[in-house]
């Protein structure tokens, strides 16, 4: 599959999400497999790398004569996991200064990671919030198609808040979880934090996928004009000359704060350009995933 069909502008063509999430998962997989980039790549659901102690008897000498490393074969009761969409529904969410929102890129990914996840023989559920959960399918291995519904289904609005919906999702999930957080992360560093702690104290591994669209990074505008928060609907004049070097130090520094945080918290957050392709975040997807199950 060439870069071009993981193109979120293209993707915006296909109506159909369960088409659309197959299409790109399955492209994506099969480049992989013709790829040294992950070495063995997706089949890590049925493989991983052989560590000391292991029982040489689930060496798969196969695999070993393709790649030259040694993996062992894992069964169905080794690999299955909970995995959650953790989905931000919130008004700035429908941003987008291109072809494609904020929220549409978000819907894509969800789609994705989910099918990928159902493919890996995970149980899969989302839950989409605002200031407060909105909907909240729990993860289940019959759940995927209820899932792509709840996600081609959604509409952003309202004002949002990380700290109470996830509150929630921590009080409501029960089993160790794999959490991926798709939001723009509309809140100070602090107010972030704490809600992404009391996910993770629960013992539950946690990636954050933050979508930033590229002028909320360089902010290019040229004219005076209003500026209206999408959150609150309050209106500003800014003269954009006067303030772009400032809003850029300020932007630098907010991203800076969240880096180095989430990393002392360990959690792992990837920063999503949403005018890139999603190849991108899907091998930052894959690479995260294989390391949390080497040190689960």
């Amino acid at each position: 599959m060439t870069t071009r069909f993981l193109d979120p502008n293209v993707l915006g063509r296909i109506s159909n999400l369960e088409l659309l999430a197959r299409t790109v998962v399955d492209g994506f997989i099969n480049g992989l497999h013709h790829s040294p980039y992950f070495g063995l790549s997706v089949d890590f659901a049925e493989h991983r790398p052989y560590m000391p102690g292991d029982d040489i008897r689930r060496v798969d000498w196969r695999v070993f004569g393709r790649t030259d490393r040694f993996y062992v074969k894992e069964f169905e009761a080794d690999t299955n996991a909970n995995f959650l969409v953790l989905f931000d529904v919130s008004s700035s969410m429908q941003y987008g200064s291109g072809a494609i929102t904020k929220l549409d890129y978000g819907r894509y990914l969800a789609a994705c990671l989910s099918y990928f996840s159902r493919r890996q023989r995970d149980r899969v559920g989302i839950v989409t919030f605002a200031e407060d959960i909105v909907e909240f399918v729990p993860s289940s291995a019959k759940h995927l198609e209820m899932v792509l519904h709840t996600i081609d289904r959604i509409e952003a609005g309202g004002p949002g808040g990380l700290e109470a919906p996830l509150l929630k999702v921590a009080e409501s999930v029960r089993r160790r979880s794999l959490l991926v957080l798709i939001s723009d992360l509309y809140e100070e560093p602090d107010t972030v934090m704490r809600a992404l702690d009391r996910l993770r104290h629960k013992g539950n591994d946690l990636i954050v996928f933050h979508l930033l669209d590229p002028a909320e990074i360089e902010f290019p505008f040229d004219e005076t004009a209003p500026f209206e928060d999408l959150e609150t609907a309050e209106r500003i004049p800014v003269v954009p000359e006067t303030l772009r070097e400032e809003y850029r130090t300020l932007m630098r520094g907010h991203l800076g704060t969240l880096t180095e945080r989430m990393n002392r918290s360990q959690i792992d957050y990837c920063q999503v350009d949403i005018a890139k392709p999603l190849d991108h975040v899907l091998r930052d997807y894959l690479s995260r995933r294989e390391r949390l199950r080497r040190v689960r």
